[in-house]
C-alpha cells in the first residue's frame, strides 16, 4: 500500500496535537468511545429521516476488546461507517470533522446532537499507539476499507474485508518506558474504570468480555474462571430522567457513590433549563462540610458533561466561591469547547449557565430557610462561614445575593436568626442594629458595653467569627438601619435633656481627674471619660475609629509584621462607686491614683481578650494595694 501524506501543514502539528493538546493521555478512550457514538447517531437520524423502520436504539452497540498478547485494543462500532473518500477527508486531513460536517448538513441543528465537531479527537489514539488502524464499511456499500498510520509519517488506505457496516479501530499500545506505563491500557479493570468515567452516559451500551469467578458447579470451596459480556456503562443519566421517575433515594444513592460521600444530602437540586443556554443540572448540598473544605486544599467546581460525556471533573466557573460547597454536574450540548474538549471557552454560554445556577441555589437555601429552618440552620452551622466570606469578598459586590442568607446570634432570641427578622423586631426609635463580639457567646453575654442595651430592650448580635465582623461593615447597613459596633464611641442611645446636661456637667468637674488619667496611660489611650453606657461594671474599653477593638486582634493575629492598633478610649462607670475611690486618690496621693488608673486599664483589657502588655507590673500593682 502506498503511504499518503496527511494534509495539514506539517508534522510537527500532529506532534502539537498528540503532545500538548490532551494534558491527560486517558482521554483517547472517551475521544474514540464518543466517535462511536457519533457514528451510531449518523446511521440513527438517516434511518429516521429515511423512515427506515427496520432500525431500533437496542440494535446499537459500541464493542471494546483486548488483546494483551498482540498489545491491541479494539474499538467497534455498528454505525453508519466511512467510505474511501471519507476516510481519506475525516483521517487524512487533520482537524478536519466528520461530525461538524454532518450537522450543517442535516439543520436544524438542534434535532442533531454529536458530540465531536473538531475532527482532532482521533488523533489523541497515537499518544498511547505505535500504530493505529481503522476498517471501516459505509452503511448501503459493499467494499470496506482500512485505514492505518504510526502517526505524522503518513499513512495508507487499501480495501480489505468486513462483514457488516460500522467501524473498527485497533490501536497497536505502545511498549512501556521509564516515564509512561502503558500496559494500564491492555487491563480490563483500566478501561472499564475509564468508560465509567468519562463515558458513562454515552447513550449506547459499551460491551467488553470481562474475566468472572464462580463456583464450580457440585463444589463447595473451589472456584472456576469464566468471560462474560458485561456492559460497562450506565446509558441514561440520572439527570435526564423526569423527577417524576425519581425517588428520594434514587438522588441519595447516586450522590453517595458519586460524590464518595457517607451521608445524605441535605438538599437536591435537580433541574432542567431551554433557552439561549440549555442544560441540566443536577447539584446537591452536603450535609456537613468535608474535612478539607476550609484549606487550600480544598477545591470547587461542578463536572462539566457535554451530552452525556465527562469533559472535565472539576468546573470551577459554574461556581461563585461562597457557593463552593456545592456539589453535581452540569450536562450541555451548547458549550464551546476548545479542541480537546478538556478546556472551555470563557463564553457567553458558560457564563449564562453559571449565572442561572447562582439564582437557582440562592433560591433553593431561600426556600429551605423558610420551610426547613433547622435543616437550614444545621446547614449554615456547616457553611454559614463560607457565606459571610462571600459578603466581604469584593469589597461587598454579592451583598444583595448574600445578605438575606447569613445568621447571627440573637441576645433576646437566644439562636441563630436572620437580619431581616431582626430589623422586624426592632423599637419604634432604633436607628442601628446593634452587635457584639467576642469568642464565644457566653463571654460576649458578660461584657460591660451591652448592659444598658439590655437594659432597654435593645436585641444585640452576637459576632463570634472572625469575618463577622468584616462582612457587617463591607454590608454597612441593612433594611435602612446601619450597623453598630456596642463598642464604638457613641451608641446615639435616646437621652432625655437632663440626663445628658447631667453627664456634661459631671465630665467638667472630673477633668483634672481624666486628663490625669490620661497622662497616666500616654499613648495606651486616645481619651478617658466617664460612661453613661456601663451600668454594674466599673470600666470598659471602647472604640474611637472606623476600626474596632475586634479588628486589631483579628488582623494582628494574621502573619505580617506590620501591626495596628484602634483607637482605644478607656471608659469608667460614672454611678459606680470606683470613680468616688479615684477622685479621693487623685487629691490626697497620686501615686495610688496612677497604680488605680493602669490597675483599670489592664482590667478593661482582659475583658475585651487583649493580653496584658506587663502581667508582672499588673502583679506588682495588685500586691501593692494588698500590703
Amino acid at each position: 500500500m502506498a503511504k499518503k501524506q496527511f494534509k495539514a501543514e506539517s508534522k510537527r502539528l500532529l506532534d502539537l496535537m498528540i503532545h500538548s493538546i490532551y494534558t491527560h493521555k486517558e482521554i483517547f478512550l472517551r475521544e474514540l468511545i464518543s466517535n462511536s457514538s457519533d457514528a451510531i447517531d449518523k446511521l440513527y437520524y438517516r434511518a429516521l429521516m429515511e423512515n427506515n423502520t427496520g432500525f431500533s436504539r437496542e440494535d446499537f452497540t459500541i464493542t471494546i476488546e483486548l488483546n494483551k498478547e498482540n498489545r491491541t485494543l479494539k474499538i467497534s462500532d455498528n454505525g453508519i461507517g466511512m467510505t474511501k473518500d471519507e476516510l481519506e477527508q475525516n483521517l487524512g486531513t487533520i482537524a478536519k470533522s466528520g461530525s461538524l460536517a454532518f450537522k450543517k448538513d442535516n439543520e436544524p441543528k438542534d434535532e442533531i446532537d454529536i458530540i465531536g465537531q473538531f475532527g482532532v479527537g482521533f488523533y489523541s489514539a497515537f499518544m498511547v499507539s505505535e500504530k493505529v488502524s481503522v476498517i471501516s464499511k459505509a452503511f448501503g456499500e459493499t467494499v470496506a476499507y482500512c485505514w492505518e498510520s504510526t502517526g505524522a509519517d503518513g499513512y495508507s488506505i487499501a480495501e480489505c474485508e468486513k462483514e457488516s457496516n460500522g467501524t473498527d479501530i485497533i490501536l497497536t499500545i505502545k511498549q512501556n518506558t521509564e516515564e509512561e506505563h502503558y500496559d494500564e491500557f491492555l487491563e480490563p479493570y483500566r478501561i472499564k474504570e475509564l468508560i465509567k468515567r468519562y463515558s458513562d452516559y454515552i447513550r449506547y451500551p459499551i460491551h467488553m468480555m470481562m474475566e468472572k469467578h464462580r463456583l464450580k458447579e457440585g463444589s463447595e470451596n473451589e472456584y472456576e474462571d469464566y468471560m462474560e459480556l458485561e456492559t460497562l456503562n450506565s446509558m441514561v443519566p440520572i439527570w435526564k430522567k423526569n423527577k417524576s421517575e425519581l425517588k428520594e433515594e434514587d438522588y441519595h444513592t447516586f450522590y453517595k457513590e458519586k460524590f464518595h460521600d457517607f451521608i445524605n444530602p441535605a438538599k437536591v437540586i435537580h433541574t432542567s433549563v431551554e433557552g439561549v443556554s440549555t442544560y441540566n443540572a443536577l447539584l446537591f448540598i452536603p450535609e456537613k462540610a468535608p474535612f478539607n473544605y476550609y484549606t487550600k486544599d480544598y477545591e470547587k467546581g461542578l463536572q462539566l458533561y457535554s451530552s452525556g460525556v465527562l469533559i472535565m471533573e472539576k468546573c470551577a466557573d459554574l461556581l461563585p466561591d461562597y457557593f463552593s460547597f456545592v456539589r453535581g454536574l452540569v450536562d450541555s450540548q451548547d458549550l464551546s469547547l476548545n479542541i480537546s474538549r478538556e478546556m472551555l471557552q470563557h463564553d457567553r454560554q458558560l457564563k449564562a449557565i453559571a449565572s442561572r445556577l447562582e439564582k437557582k441555589i440562592k433560591s433553593e437555601l431561600q426556600a429551605m430557610m423558610n420551610t426547613e429552618r433547622e435543616k437550614y440552620d444545621a446547614f449554615f452551622e456547616s457553611f454559614g462561614l463560607q457565606l459571610k466570606y462571600g459578603l466581604y469578598e469584593g469589597f461587598g459586590a454579592n451583598k444583595d445575593t448574600l445578605k438575606d442568607l447569613v445568621l447571627f446570634y440573637s441576645s433576646s432570641e437566644k439562636k441563630m436568626v436572620t437580619l431581616s427578622e431582626y430589623v422586624s423586631r426592632c423599637k419604634t426609635e432604633q436607628k442601628y442594629i446593634y452587635y457584639a463580639c467576642g469568642d464565644t457567646i457566653e463571654r460576649i453575654d458578660k461584657l460591660p458595653q451591652i448592659e444598658l442595651l439590655k437594659d432597654k430592650g435593645y436585641e444585640v448580635l452576637y459576632l463570634t467569627a472572625d469575618i463577622d465582623e468584616f462582612a457587617l461593615q463591607v454590608l454597612h447597613d441593612f433594611d435602612d438601619k446601619e450597623f453598630k459596633s456596642v463598642s464604638s464611641g457613641d451608641l446615639e442611645l435616646e437621652e432625655s435633656k437632663e440626663e445628658k446636661e447631667a453627664a456634661q456637667k459631671q465630665t467638667e468637674e472630673n477633668k483634672d481627674l481624666l486628663d490625669f488619667m490620661k497622662e497616666t496611660l500616654g499613648d495606651k489611650v486616645s481619651e478617658v471619660r466617664l460612661s453613661q453606657r456601663l451600668k454594674t461594671h466599673p470600666v470598659c474599653l471602647t472604640s474611637g475609629g472606623d476600626l474596632s477593638l475586634e479588628m486589631e486582634k483579628v488582623i494582628n493575629a494574621l502573619p505580617n509584621e506590620q501591626k495596628i492598633k484602634a483607637d482605644r478610649v478607656l471608659e469608667i462607670n460614672a454611678k459606680h462607686p470606683i470613680l468616688e475611690a479615684l477622685k479621693e486618690s487623685f487629691s490626697v496621693d497620686k501615686e495610688k491614683a496612677k497604680t488605680y488608673t493602669e490597675l483599670l486599664y489592664s482590667q478593661a483589657l482582659l475583658i475585651e481578650g487583649f493580653t496584658l502588655e506587663d502581667p508582672v507590673a499588673f502583679s506588682n500593682a495588685i500586691c501593692s494595694l494588698i500590703v
